[in-house]
């Protein structure tokens, strides 16, 4: 029979290997590497313990071992060395049982060793050493993969002496540039700029400034604002401590950017180091800003607006909850070898997730919020489009053919539970911001604006559904009011189209919200929400996206869904169609460094009268 010790090893060996599959491969929670380290402390014990599997004879004609599995066959040998007919019978006791035999020169032989058992199972086998210090080895392996994962990264690489600049918001007669310099060598530290050669503008450098002291109390960065620089235009930066850099001003509100016929901006969410685990790789390497910066020279994007998730400070593990664990997270992003060529020439802007504060963060300004927005703030925010208000944490800018809110969803919001989704006490922005937002889809735009972006960092569809408390399908009082003045936008008929865009959920989808039938809204008022990401994380087998019923008479349509793949992006790209009275919307998805779908939206048309009409002329 089987002992207990070798159940345990078997057991124990199946469980390293899976969970530790599912961590490498398919989600790195912080739930699982407690589970592997008890396995594999069962593992090692009950290994060395485990007794040789079923030590009886094959072949014999007593009821009790025949046809049974055995690890031993019974052979005469005679004087020759040759095997004979057994004539005696005599009894063995083997590992507690009594066994017969007809021959008292029975000589007990083991069959040779279970490879394919001891590989796949993690058994010790008794006849190779070689075969079990092999499946020792594989779980072994595995487990220290466990821990390299968890604390190389955290403890090894703290890049607390990261040199670097970034571009962050770029208007189009401004730029915000940071700086950090933690070498106190080189400071004071003098920055410049001028016109690229070749750009029409003075090409001379002129002095935008010095910093003489850099501290720890903002993590030994400064930032720079540049003003009164010409829309359209390239420009070089420089920093006395030897970095260099470059950035084009954007197109004024209401014009594309000339020599391509379109304006392009990028979006996705959610980066974590080092996944999918290659244990070869840098623990800093970001695979997903591989494939971005292979596409980056290609689709001449003004900038990424990336939808947060920028750390996991939770995943593997947390580490504390001060200001410094948090800033280090920042910092080692930032020290990736694939962070340079995916920021150089693009500039990006954030807003902020759960995962930059704790996972599905409903507490407002609790602690850990105030140390999880030091670094939010200082490499962030300081860097972002203009407030929305004063102080605020939600921004809004126009560029070129759109405008763009870039909402806050977590530190206004109200706790998940108990309040019911449709309760209208209970907010996703607070009060103040979602009267903001609601001005904004109000306002009129500037003459050549088509196009509205509502920024959240958490799906506005309530499609998905796994953890959809998370999402703005539990607060769905407060988005029937954002709906309905969205699709007020294309009530209004000055040819204004409603986008949102969201990430959080590591899928794809595209999402419409026709307005509900018989109402007062025409059909081409229907807002469409592109949801994206991860841009460097894992992604879940089992499918979270389906349509359901509607919400009293909202319906939600899927237009496109993709789970799979570890990195995804979109380039959203728009133009002009006939002569400019309308505008056109391109969706590009990207998953793995391969574009894999495109979409085509029309804004509604600039007329006005009844929804009836609109449609007539929009179908």
């Amino acid at each position: 029979m089987i002992s207990y010790a070798a159940v345990a090893t078997a057991l124990s060996s199946l469980i390293i290997r899976v969970v530790a599959y599912v961590f490498f491969r398919w989600i790195p929670g912080h739930q699982l590497p407690p589970i592997i380290y008890t396995a594999a402390l069962i593992y090692i014990t009950s290994f060395m313990v485990a007794p040789i599997l079923n030590r009886r004879p094959a072949g014999m004609k007593m009821g009790i071992v025949e046809n049974e599995k055995c690890e031993l066959q019974p052979v005469r040998l005679n004087g020759a060395g040759n095997k004979s007919k057994s004539v005696t019978t005599i009894e063995i006791k083997i590992n507690g049982r009594v066994y017969k035999s007809k021959d008292p020169h029975v000589k007990w032989v083991e069959n040779g060793p279970h490879v394919l058992r001891t590989l796949l199972l993690g058994l010790p086998t008794p006849r190779s050493s070689l075969w079990s210090l092999l499946t020792l080895s594989i779980n072994v392996l595995l487990v220290l993969g466990v821990v390299d994962v968890v604390y190389r990264g955290p403890m090894l690489y703290q890049s607390h002496d990261i040199s670097f600049t970034r571009v962050g918001f770029v208007s189009d007669t401004s730029a915000k540039i940071l700086i950090r310099e933690p070498n106190t060598a080189q400071v004071p530290i003098y920055f410049s700029y001028r016109g690229a050669p070749g750009s029409g503008v003075d090409d001379a450098w002129k002095s935008a400034g010095q910093v003489y002291w850099l501290s720890k109390e903002t993590d030994f960065t400064t930032s720079f604002t540049l003003t009164k620089l010409r829309p359209l235009t390239n420009y070089q930066y420089a920093v006395s401590n030897n970095y260099t850099g470059s950035f084009m001003t954007a197109p004024p509100a209401g014009q594309m950017t000339p020599g391509y016929g379109k304006f392009t901006f990028l979006t996705s969410s959610c980066i974590k180091p080092r996944f999918p685990y290659n244990p070869f790789s840098h623990p800093l390497t970001i695979p997903g800003l591989k494939h971005l910066a292979k596409w980056i020279p290609e689709l001449h994007a003004s900038f990424m607006l990336f939808l947060g998730d920028f750390i996991y400070i939770d995943v593997p593990r947390r580490f504390g909850t001060d200001a410094e664990t948090y800033r280090r997270e920042y910092r080692q992003v930032y020290s990736s070898p694939d962070w340079p060529a995916a920021s150089d020439s693009l500039p990006w802007l954030h807003v902020i997730d759960d995962h930059e504060i704790a996972n599905d963060w409903d507490k407002q300004n609790a602690d850990p919020y105030p140390a999880a927005t030091d670094p939010w703030n200082i490499y962030h925010s300081s860097l972002n489009p203009p407030p929305a208000l004063p102080n605020a944490s939600y921004f809004q800018f126009t560029q070129g053919p759109a405008s763009f809110f870039l909402m806050d969803t977590r530190r206004h919001r109200s706790p998940e539970y108990p309040a019911l989704a449709r309760s209208p006490d209970k907010t996703m922005l607070g009060a103040t911001q979602l009267s903001s937002l609601l001005v904004f889809l109000k306002r009129e735009e500037p003459e050549g604006v088509k196009w509205k972006f509502v920024i959240s960092s958490i799906p506005f569809t309530r499609n998905w559904r796994l953890n959809s408390a998370d999402t703005w399908a539990n607060y769905l009082h407060e988005r029937r009011l954002i709906l309905e003045a969205m699709w007020d936008v294309g009530l209004r008929g000055d040819g204004i189209g409603v986008v949102v865009l969201s990430g959080d959920r590591h899928e794809f989808a595209a999402t419409a919200f026709p307005p509900p039938k018989d109402g007062k809204w025409p059909i081409s008022a229907t807002v469409h929400e592109f949801s994206t990401s991860p841009l460097s994380m894992f992604y879940l087998p089992v499918r979270s996206y389906w349509e359901v019923l509607g919400e009293d008479d909202v319906e939600e349509v899927c237009i496109k869904y993709a789970p799979d793949g570890n990195s995804k992006f979109g380039a959203v790209e728009l133009e002009e169609v006939m002569g400019g009275e309308q505008g056109l919307l391109r969706f590009r998805l990207f998953v793995d460094g391969v574009e894999t779908w495109d979409y085509v939206l029309m804004t509604p048309p600039a007329v006005g009268g009844g929804g009836r009409g609109k449609d007539a002329i929009w179908g």
